[in-house]
């Protein structure tokens, strides 16, 4: 299975643990030697570019928020429209693959400018929704019989903080604020392994 922009392979560890081969793509991963943790490879490769080494059995893209996010629409007018393409591009691109890959896939984004280029968004989450103790609401574009793991939480906890919000300036602070919460990740992989050809798994 194939994780687009994501440098921390959250999204992928469940996944890894069961005997599956991932592939975590990402810019910041080093360009001249790949890494590799157990079932996890972590290689370099842009989103537009980079060519799988087979077609995936599930896909998943976190393209970079920066230029789209709500949070930052006060900067919109002074990015114009050249930095609002860059976003746009990735994600396009992400969204190309996971449709030519012909198998279920998971695009990420906050709420933003995507929705108003691309289409609404088919589902949207809160971390707290599936354990992770903070709030984030972060949008989902979906496709190919992708499943929608059922909250396990269905009202926020007294204890649910703001991390993202609070999260103090950084070299990191994005990597950070766009970590995949674990709690959302297992139960993506609950809900969907069981569609997929057991034959993939190793």
């Amino acid at each position: 299975m194939i994780s687009l922009c994501d440098l921390t392979g959250n999204m992928v560890k469940p996944w890894a643990e069961a005997g599956w081969t991932c592939y975590c793509v990402d810019i910041q991963h080093s360009i001249r030697r790949d890494r590799v943790e157990g079932n996890i490879h972590y290689v370099w490769g842009d989103v537009r570019s980079w060519t799988p080494p087979t077609r995936p059995a599930i896909i998943f893209g976190f393209t970079p928020c920066t230029h789209l996010c709500g949070s930052g629409a006060r900067d919109w007018k002074k990015k114009c429209w050249p930095m609002l393409r860059d976003g746009m591009d990735l994600f396009h691109a992400a969204r190309m693959a996971a449709e030519w890959a012909g198998c279920p896939w998971m695009l990420e984004n906050p709420v933003g400018r995507i929705s108003g280029l691309q289409g609404a968004s088919q589902h949207r989450f809160h971390p707290w929704q599936y354990g992770d103790l903070y709030q984030k609401q972060t949008c989902l574009w979906t496709g190919g019989g992708f499943v929608m793991p059922t909250p396990t939480v269905q009202e926020k906890p007294a204890n649910c903080d703001q991390r993202i919000w609070t999260c103090p300036p950084s070299e990191d602070r994005a990597d950070i604020r766009s970590a995949t919460p674990m709690g959302f990740a297992r139960a993506v992989y609950q809900a969907n392994v069981t569609n997929l050809p057991r034959s993939e798994a190793e």
